[in-house]
């Protein structure tokens, strides 16, 4: 084991991590265990209020960011998704979505494209509305339609928003089996060295909810290693599967330990390391 200082001294890339100055909600951490992807949607529009807030939202978070950002398009999705995902649980009734885009020149936009798209679904769900990560399986040309976006970008993932009804549908419950959604594995397995019941209470509930971040095909590709007051995530393996970055979904369980901290009074900030590990959360 590193002390702080030494990890420090090995593996900080840079201090590019401080960029990241979300500020994080209080209803997020109960967002996390309600959360569940939706596709099928209720036939109506949202609220002109809603639809404000969530803009202003978004206009706040890429003021926090640079290489992501999130636009809100208010437009009917239908063309923008495709493939499987219209075969087993096609996206119906969205009112509108949420286009996820990241500057390619930037080193870390898959992590960050995960991190900050992964705000707007947990403060979507706190304010009941439905979700849905689509990372592969959607028209990113159709959406290139829709928003501007620079000859450096592209569009990496989309979310749908809208409410769903209360009862899942027949395609849904085909989907989840198909994905095997709601099942997790073993906290243990995925520490480095293992888990250590020893630990502080911080560090596991931010673990807990690192482990029940969504992920393409529900793969969980993260691998936590924990040192004096540092959670370090990296990537089960460098080779990405579905077409998908692992390294996005690293980044979503990135905002979920962070919420899992926080909600211990933890706070801290996240620094980029050496590819395959994707980045620390530093106790402050």
């Amino acid at each position: 084991m590193f002390t702080e200082k030494e990890f420090i001294t090995q593996e900080i890339i840079s201090k590019q991590g401080v960029d990241i100055m979300v500020n994080i909600k209080k209803e997020w951490y109960d967002a996390i265990f309600q959360r569940r992807s939706r596709r099928q949607f209720e036939n109506k529009p949202l609220k002109t209020e809603e639809i404000n807030y969530l803009t202003d939202f978004s206009h706040q978070l890429n003021e926090s960011f640079t290489g992501a950002r999130v636009e809100i398009v208010n437009k009917n999705p239908e063309q923008v998704f495709k493939g499987l995902v219209g075969s087993y649980g096609k996206i119906k009734d969205a009112p509108l979505y949420a286009a996820f885009i990241g500057d390619m020149k930037d080193p870390n936009v898959q992590e960050k494209v995960g991190y900050i798209g992964e705000c707007l679904l947990l403060e979507a769900t706190a304010r009941g509305l439905a979700t849905c990560w689509v990372g592969g399986f959607f028209r990113p040309e159709a959406v290139k339609d829709q928003v501007g976006i620079d000859d450096s970008e592209q569009v990496l993932a989309v979310t749908p928003l809208g409410y769903a009804p209360e009862q899942y549908t027949f395609g849904e419950k085909l989907m989840a089996g198909f994905a095997t959604v709601h099942k997790r594995k073993d906290i243990d397995s995925l520490c480095s060295g293992g888990f250590n019941q020893d630990w502080p209470q911080w560090v596991k509930t931010a673990l807990e909810a690192g482990r029940l971040a969504p992920s393409a095909v529900n793969r969980q590709p993260w691998r936590f290693t924990v040192n004096a007051d540092s959670i370090k995530v990296s990537v089960d393996t460098v080779k990405d599967t579905y077409n998908i970055s692992k390294r996005l979904d690293c980044g979503i369980a990135m905002l979920h330990i962070e919420v899992g901290a926080w909600k211990e009074g933890v706070r801290g900030k996240w620094h980029y390391v050496n590819h395959p590990d994707v980045a620390v959360f530093m106790v402050e």
